[in-house]
């Protein structure tokens, strides 16, 4: 058996060959030119986001199986998957705690602006007259309003969490969806009643720029956006506009529309005082990595046992 890992580097530790594996192909990265090539005979392969398009899965013949190392499998095209026969695995679940406690570290972050305290410590602070400073309100996080698109495991988690500390959670319907489901509020309720929002919806077709001008436009003036599912949710130029105008307060984004991103990206080049961006690391807690290498190693198992687990087909 020819198992490819196609982009090891995207994960902290190092995978371990399972024992019955003839040929472990282990790479740190592969471009998407290469695929072809790498793949040749390959029974198995491990991707976390290099994308395996119908154009190059038609021409791997020997190719079986399919295990993401993520919980998202929008970088594998589905259809043609079921269509020839490929089984494809994910890894849901393992980074629930990390990405919900740190959905819940940015509430925090932004909503007392920590960004912009810390970064005066060491400057005004130093020539100031009292003994303390105030610059950006601060405000707190009991009784504030979040709204959560999306109720899967990490929706879940993260209203356990936000419920935790005294805030109220609201979960938004599919926009656009007359039909209001037991547990839910229409999509444009949440958007306009919610201190904050936080996303946690897969990326498709039907998701992709989710939040937009027009759902920027119902926030509240003083309301934060968060993002650690997937950046093609949002509009990008969209946020950048409503952070530079005011139109919400600040934002603390996990992911990007491309990744690594481009040096234009409006969001990296603005200069906003409450903005957090991170490299895509909600994830990567100690326990999450451990449970993610620990899922990709039984999705392995399960595949040679003749038993697919954690199937998305």
């Amino acid at each position: 058996m020819k198992i490819v890992t196609l982009d090891a580097d995207t994960l902290p530790v190092e995978l371990q060959k399972p024992d019955f594996c003839d040929r472990w192909v282990y790479r740190k990265s592969t471009d998407e030119r290469e695929l072809l090539a790498v793949l040749d005979n390959a029974e198995v392969v491990i991707t976390n986001k290099v994308p395996l398009r119908a154009e190059i899965l038609k021409q791997l013949p020997a190719l079986r199986f399919i295990c993401v190392a993520a919980t998202g499998f929008d970088c594998v095209d589905i259809d043609y998957c079921r269509q020839r026969g490929i089984a494809v695995s994910n890894v849901p679940g393992y980074s629930s705690r990390s990405v919900s406690e740190g959905v819940i570290a940015s509430i925090f972050a932004l909503r007392r602006n920590l960004l912009q305290y810390a970064s005066a410590s060491s400057r005004e602070w130093l020539h100031s007259d009292h003994f303390c400073l105030h610059k950006a309100p601060i405000n707190d996080i009991q009784d504030a309003t979040l709204g959560i698109i999306g109720r899967g495991e990490i929706g879940g988690a993260v209203a356990r969490l936000a419920r935790g500390v005294g805030m109220k959670v609201l979960f938004a319907e599919h926009k656009g969806q007359q039909n209001v489901r037991s547990g839910y509020q229409a999509f444009d309720e949440v958007v306009r009643e919610s201190d904050i929002l936080t996303l946690h919806c897969p990326l498709s077709p039907e998701t992709r720029q989710l939040i937009d001008h027009s759902v920027l436009a119902m926030m509240k003036s003083s309301s934060l956006l968060i993002n650690t599912a997937r950046g093609g949710l949002i509009d990008e130029d969209a946020l950048a506009d409503a952070l530079m105008r005011g139109k919400i307060s600040g934002a603390a984004l996990d992911v990007l529309t491309q990744e690594p991103p481009h040096p234009h990206n409006p969001l990296l080049t603005l200069k906003h005082p409450n903005l957090l961006i991170t490299p895509h690391i909600a994830w990567a807690s100690q326990t999450g990595v451990s449970n993610l290498i620990k899922g990709i190693h039984y999705n392995l198992a399960g595949y040679f046992c003749g038993a697919v687990k954690n199937s998305v087909i």
